[in-house]
Formats: C-alpha cells, structure tokens, sequence
C-alpha cells in the first residue's frame, strides 16, 4: 500500500519529491496556465487552445465513450452504461459561460430508469439515421442485446421513434465486442470494426478467405489468467455493410482489439490495435500499433502466447508500433481546421496513460512510413472517443469505465496554410500494382487475374506480394495448384504453395513439402528463409497425418541450417525441429537458450516505456516493476519451445531446463501473466519426465516457490484470506470506530502483502521511495489515512507531486524531479530503479508543473476483508509498536 495523501498540508505518495518553485520561476512557467486543472493539466502544440466544454459526471449524465455529429451539426454521445445524449454546442470564442444544452434521448416506447436505445461503443450518423454500435447484455434496463442497431425518425418530430436491429453479434460481451463505424469512401456504405470477442458473422462475401485456423505448432499456452482463452480465429475483424445491413463483406481481420480506425485521402484504411498488457516481457507480446488494413488483411492474433510473429508471411506487420496502452479513438484530420500537417495526420487516442498521438504517414511502396508525435496528452485523461465537428475543431471525451467524464474542444488559433489533398495518382507504383490486384479479391473474380497476381508473387514489396497470394485464394484451387507445385522461381512456390496449404488437404502435404525442399535454402535472403519456414509450418499444423512420409527428409533439410544466428529464424527453426522430434532439436535449443541475446530493435516502440510509467500509477507500476528486471524474451521462448520437446532429453540436459526455469522465476518479472506463462512451461516438460523424477524435477523448477493456481509467487509471510471489496472510504469508515484487540502480527503481514512495506520506511524498515511513516498514527486520524489510501489523486501535495516536463519538440516528460542545475533538469522516471536518471535540458523545456494524477496505485486495500483491513489501519495507527492500545483487549486498554 502506498499512502501520498492525508491533508492539505502533508502527502503520502508512492514515488517522487519535486522541488517548489521560486517566485520566479513560478511566474516564468505559470505564464501559459489558466488556473482550471482540468485544462491546464494537458499538453498542447503551439496554437492550440484547448475548451472544457461540459461534465457529464456532475449532472448524473454517466461516461460518455462514443461520439458522433449529426446533420444539423449536433453532437451525440453514449454513456458507456446508459443514455444516449444530444448536444448543441457553443461556437468557438463563446463566453465561458455559455455551456452546451444537453437533452437525453429516450428513444422508443419506454419510460426512465429504461433505456429505450444506449450502451454504445460506437455511434455514426449517416444515410438519415443515426447508427448504434450496442455493447450489452439485456435486462430490466435495457433489453437490447449486443449488435448493431439503425434509429430513425420517420415522423418528423426530431425524436428517433424508430429502432431496427440490423444485426445481433454474438461472442462474449465486455470491452471487446463490437465498436466504431465509418460511412466508406464512396458514400454508398458503412464500415464497422469489432473486437476479438465477437464471433465473425456469416457474411455475403469475404476477401479474406473464411479458411483461418489457428496455425500455430508453437507449444500452445494460453492465457494463466483466463482472458480470451476461448476466443479463437482470426480474432477481431473489419466489415463493410450497406446501409440497410443486408449485405455484409469480411474487409480483413485478425486484431486483438482494434476499438477504432479511419481511412485517408485515397481510402486506405488504418487501425490501432490493443496489446495484451498481460504478456507484457513475453517474447509474443505485441505492443499497441497502428495497422495498414489492405483488402483481406490478416493480422495473426491468436490466443495466449499464439500470436503470430509480424515478420510471417500470411500476415502483415504494423505500420508502427507505439508502446504500451488502452486504444480507443483513432481519426484523420482532414476536416479540421488545422495546419496541414496535422489535417493531414491519423490521430491515436490512448485511454490508458492520456495521450492523443498524431501519426504523419507517407506513402512509400504499397504501404506507408509512419512517425508519430505527442499532439495533446495529460494526467490523468482516460481518452474515449473524439470527432472532428464542423467547425474544424477537435472535440474529445474521457471517462470510460464510470470515470469521471468531460468533454473537451481544441482548436488552432494560427494561421493555416493551403491544404492539397493527395490523390491516388499521387501513390507509387507498388501502391497502384497492389490496389489492382485486390480488384480480384472477390468471389468469381476474372481469371486473367491469376496470371496478374502469379507475376507478382515474387514482388519485393511485401504488401504486393501479400496481395498476389490471396488473387490466388479466389481463384479455384484445380486452376493453379499444379502451377504451384511445379513452380521453380523460390520466391513464387514459396507464396504459392502458402496459398494452397489454406485450401489443400492431407493428400497435397507430402506434394508440397517436396516441392519447397527443391529450393536451395542457403541461396535464399532473410526474408525468404522466413516464408519458407512459415509455409512448411502452416503445411505440418494442418496436415502433420499426411506429412509423415516426408517428415525425416524435411528433418535432413533442415538440421543444417538451424541455428541460423538470426533471432527470428531461429524461433521458427526451433519450432519445427520440436515438432517433428529431430534428434537434434534438444540440444541445439537449449544451447540457444543459454546464450540468446535480445534484439533491441525488434518491435521498437514510438514511446518508451519508462516514460509512460509516472503517468497512470495503475498500468505503471506493473511496468516499473518489470523494466527493473527485464525478462530475456528470446531465452523464454525457446524455454516455452522446450517446454513441449517430449522426447530427445537426457538427465543433464533435464536438469539444465529446470534449473533456468527455477531462476527466470525468481529473477525476473514480467506483466501479470508472466509466472503463469513459465508455469505451464515447466508443467508441460514435467509431464514427459519419469514419474518417479518428477519430485525431484519439480522442485528444481521451482514447483515450490509458486501459489496453487501456478500464477504466482508465494510471498513470505502470511497473505489476505479475503474475500476482497472495492473498498470506499464510506464502507471502510464505519470499520474504524473500534480499532481495540487487534491483530499486530497480522497487522503488519497485510502491511508487507500490500505492498506498503516496498516503498516506505517503518520502524527502519522498509524501502526508500516513498516517506516514512513510523509517526503516521501520531498526526493523522483513520479517516485521513483511508482517503489517502483509496482516493490517492483527490488531493496531492505540491511536496509531492510528480514533474511534467513539456518539450519544445511537442513531447513530454513525466517523473520524480531528483536535482536540477543550470543547465538541466534530472528526472527519475522508475521508482524501482531510481538510480536510472534522465537529463532533460533546460533549453529544450517549455513548461514545467505537476502532475494531476497521484502515482500511488489505488485498490492496494481490495484483496484485504473486514478483520484484515482493521488489522492494517491498527498497525499504520500504532507506527509499528506491537505495544500499542490498539493492540490491547478492551479491559486491558481501559485499565
């Protein structure tokens, strides 16, 4: 537990002391801001002015998340739990004063507290009706279930009386169900995105193929603590529909969570897509990115630790990867009224850590380079969803999850430049040659397409070459499979036969393994190494029965050429030789694993981590405590490959996994699923040992360190029994009236289990990085110490908030301000690693505050119960001192 707030006057935090300004220096920096926190807390790029423009939350108007204008120029939005709203805004340059009006929508014959129409994750507004993206299941509120449902008002009254469900969607309900929507580029439509936890409905045409699986001989792991564990191919997906959502078209699929996207000038469409914050150190972790989604694009999401690699051919990678976070918004500018750099920009709304990205993309090849910049950020914003209005304003809403909501409106107040729209004459070549070949991306498709796309296959650009495959995949299987076995250009058999292995059948395996080991392996690039891995992998995962007679001269072929001194190439190689038990496989992976070394460059993010973790102290936390102790992602990897090697073993080499497992546990952290992931590892290469060595190899692992579940390691000492609560000062209160008899051992078990032992000092014991807090019980009452503990960020300090530092670049810092001189600033940004110093210079800084978010993790208290709460707040009380009253029986305190 960490405490960072009591009074006005004194703050308990976990984390940082930041030096007070002189007069001075206060009016220097304080010169651009407002005095309204709420503005002032955000990051801004010259000329822009940023507007509070209303608060949902302080008229009982829930979390708005979704958001769109209608045809009089009017705003609607979604309670994520609730109403719709309709709101006529302020012109720009209004008085402060003059706040929007707001009307709550009751659509549909029902009467409050129902909801006629609501729960919405995505709104649009076109083709005269307003379209509602429902995420929900129904009850006495609300009986819409999760889809897509189109209102109108038939009438005239400018009231939406009319409701008609286009489509039910099915899957798990939560946030990963279906989102936002796009009027496509030639108007005659509608684009809709939904998450992995929707299932892919039938649709009416699909330019990606409907012939996914999972494709994986990677030791399936899936996910320790149950996210998505029954979530299959190909995970979420990208549709387009008509306007009366009878004709559905698969655009592309295999996201995580790609909440939003957006098209630009020439209709190329772009998402970002979700991590999984969980395998956060896990060498298939794949950061939030933003997506190039061309016709039938697959993106490899796969469940647990099955997400494919970007660099395989049957998927695409991202255009750019920018780093942890919750994506929610993504949006061009093209409607704004802003400088043409930024109306030309795809802006990226991060929930999680504040941050509106702004991604500059430039067309080069088939795809487009992408940079990115820090547009507006603050701490804390939890982004939901943002538009661009008519006006050409930005406008933008946080809140999400019952959080306080606020809608906000930016503007530029500069001088705009002339604005030229790029048009498709204006792409490359590749670009052109690949939006060709997706004019075959259909069913029925001419066939002069085949030979279009058959010179194409062995395209250096990746997209082209992508895009090639699949004009085979609509062609029929009889037409071309011959063609593929007997191609001898490597590149060409290499996508060939990759589009056959999704339409084939045990029958073809050992035809098409035959085919692909005439290739001169050596002789091949990088790249096409890979390929030819994926495909044989693809071959063996969906027809392993037929590929038996081929499987020792496959084992031959390969054996040379693994390891290959490449990170990448060396995954796959172990992989395959795992699976097809070569009897080198063994030997040669676990000799990887003890000297692999990690690519720094592999999968680099736009934002560093450390930056991030000053920012929300909820995700943070977990960060710091990683980057303090970063696993080894290739040596885990080929330990997981490991993992599922049942055969080839001897004692020493048996002794040698476990061992590296027992210490990857203890010496490294990871995110949340972490010791779970190694966990199941490990079970899995103990159910190939002797029954009567698994004690023994058990325990060498580390069986004994970890909690029943496997996810785990057993803290010392004794741990909360619960049931837990998301405890409020309201509930805990009460709890405080009678505080004598308690616990003092357990008191101060539940002060190490909560994590405040880790940061503060009591009694001389503890860690350094928050203030001591042996005479806390002398100065504060309980319900100081319980409001500091729940609702860290209600007050703080201006002794103990963390430093924001905004950069003349447009980027920001955030972090514990340990010194400064002259000439810098010194910024500790990981309170597990506090020696690690950023220099920040001077020069390069044009505003310095603090932070408005308290870096204390809240809900440290909700594994605790009643006794064990009131056992934590005695010790806190007592400083530590087992003599104290509140240690005492009643009768004894009295005497």
């Amino acid at each position: 537990m960490f405490l960072n707030r009591l009074t006005k006057s004194f703050i308990l935090i976990l984390g940082v002391s930041v030096f007070l300004f002189s007069c001075a220096k206060k009016e220097e920096f304080q010169r651009k801001l407002t005095g309204n926190p709420k503005i002032d807390k955000l990051k801004l790029p010259d000329g822009f002015v940023a507007e509070l423009l209303y608060s949902p939350g302080e008229h009982d108007q829930g979390s708005w998340v979704a958001m769109t204008f209608d045809d009089k120029g009017r705003m609607i939005t979604s309670d994520q739990y609730g109403f719709l709203y309709r709101l006529e805004l302020p012109p720009i340059g209004s008085d402060s004063t003059v706040k929007p009006k707001v009307e709550k929508l009751i659509v549909g014959n029902v009467s409050e507290p129902q909801v006629g129409m609501g729960y919405a994750q995505g709104l649009l507004y076109a083709f005269n009706s307003l379209y509602v993206m429902v995420n929900h299941n129904p009850n006495e509120t609300f009986s819409q279930p999760t889809g897509l449902y189109r209102i109108q008002d038939l009438d005239g009254d400018d009231q939406f009386e009319t409701i008609t469900q286009i489509r039910e969607l099915k899957g798990q309900q939560g946030e990963h169900g279906p989102h936002s929507m796009r009027v496509t580029p030639d108007g005659k439509g509608i684009y809709l995105i939904a998450g992995n936890h929707v299932d892919v409905p039938e649709m009416n045409s699909y330019r990606l193929p409907p012939v996914w699986q999972e494709d994986n001989l990677f030791p399936l792991i899936k996910d320790p603590r149950g996210h998505a564990n029954n979530r299959m191919a190909p995970g979420g997906w990208i549709a387009r529909i008509n306007p009366e959502g009878t004709d559905w078209e698969l655009i592309g699929a295999g996201f995580r969570n790609a909440f939003d996207f957006d098209y630009n000038e020439v209709g190329d469409i772009f998402a970002y897509d979700a991590d999984m914050e969980w395998d956060f150190g896990m060498p298939w972790y794949r950061p939030t990115r933003i997506n190039h989604v061309t016709s039938g694009a697959e993106f490899g999401w796969r469940t647990g630790n099955s997400k494919w690699s970007p660099n395989y051919p049957d998927n695409l990678p991202a255009v750019l990867n920018i780093g942890q976070g919750s994506p929610v918004n993504a949006m061009f500018g093209y409607d704004a009224k802003f400088p043409t750099k930024y109306r030309k920009a795809l802006y990226a709304f991060d929930w999680s850590f504040g941050m509106i990205y702004a991604i500059h993309l430039t067309p080069n090849g088939a795809t487009y380079d992408a940079t990115a910049e820090e547009f507006i950020s603050g701490s804390p914003l939890p982004l939901t969803d943002g538009a661009i209005g008519p006006d050409g304003a930005m406008y933008f809403a946080t809140g999400g999850r019952r959080l306080e909501s606020d809608l906000y409106r930016v503007y530029y107040t500069g001088e705009l430049d002339t604005y030229t729209p790029m048009t498709e004459a204006d792409l490359p070549q590749a670009a052109k040659t690949r939006r060709e070949l997706e004019k075959y991306h259909v069913s029925g498709a001419p066939a002069d397409g085949l030979d279009k796309a058959w010179a194409e296959l062995g395209n250096a650009d990746r997209y082209v070459q992508y895009a090639a495959r699949l004009v085979l995949e609509h062609q029929p299987v009889a037409s071309w499979k011959d063609k593929a076995i007997a191609e001898t250009d490597p590149a060409k058999k290499i996508h060939a036969i990759l589009a056959l292995a999704h339409h084939a059948s045990d029958a073809d395996a050992a035809a098409m393994l035959n085919s692909l080991m005439q290739i001169d392996y050596k002789g091949l690039s990088a790249k096409d190494k890979q390929d030819l891995l994926r495909t044989i992998e693809v071959i063996l995962y969906r027809y392993d029965k037929g590929a038996e007679p081929v499987k020792q001269q496959l084992i031959a072929y390969l054996d040379p050429n693994y390891p290959a001194n490449d990170n990448m190439l060396d995954r796959s190689l172990s992989i395959l030789m795992v699976h097809l038990d070569a009897p080198s496989a063994v030997e040669k992976t676990l000799a990887l694993l003890k000297n692999a070394k990690d690519d720094p460059n592999y999968q680099k993010t736009f934002t560093a981590s450390s930056d991030l973790i000053f920012r929300n102290p909820q995700y943070g936390m977990d960060i710091a405590n990683m980057l303090a102790n970063v696993p080894p992602a290739q040596a885990t990897f080929y330990a997981t490959v490991l993992g599922g090697a049942d055969k080839g073993w001897t004692a020493g080499q048996r002794e040698e996994y476990f061992a590296w497992v027992k210490n990857a546990l203890t010496n490294y952290k990871g995110g949340r699923s972490y010791v779970g992931f190694l966990d199941r590892a490990r079970k899995m290469a103990l159910a190939s040992v002797d029954q009567a060595d698994f004690e023994k190899y058990d325990e060498m692992s580390g069986g004994k360190l970890l909690t029943s579940s496997g996810n785990d390691i057993v803290e010392p000492g004794i741990q909360p029994e619960g049931p837990g609560r998301r405890w409020t000062v309201e509930q805990a209160e009460p709890l405080m009236a009678d505080l004598s008899g308690r616990d003092f051992v357990r008191g101060k078990a539940m002060y190490a289990a909560t994590l405040c032992q880790s940061c503060h000092t009591m009694q001389g014991e503890g860690g350094a990085i928050g203030p001591d807090l042996t005479q806390l019980g002398t100065r504060f009452s309980p319900k100081d110490i319980l409001v500091a503990t729940i609702n860290p960020s209600e007050t703080i300090s201006d002794q103990y908030h963390a430093t924001v530092l905004e950069l003349k670049d447009g980027g920001s810092i955030v972090g514990k301000l340990n010194d400064e001189d002259g000439q810098n600033y010194y910024i500790s940004q990981n309170p597990f690693a506090p020696n690690d110093i950023k220099t920040i210079a001077k020069s390069s800084v044009v505003l310095k505050k603090n932070a408005e978010v308290s870096i204390m993790m809240p809900g440290l208290i909700n594994r605790l119960n009643e006794e064990e709460l009131k056992d934590l707040m005695a010790y806190l009380i007592s400083s530590g001192n087992p003599d104290h009253e509140v240690f005492q029986n009643k009768a004894t305190a009295q005497k």
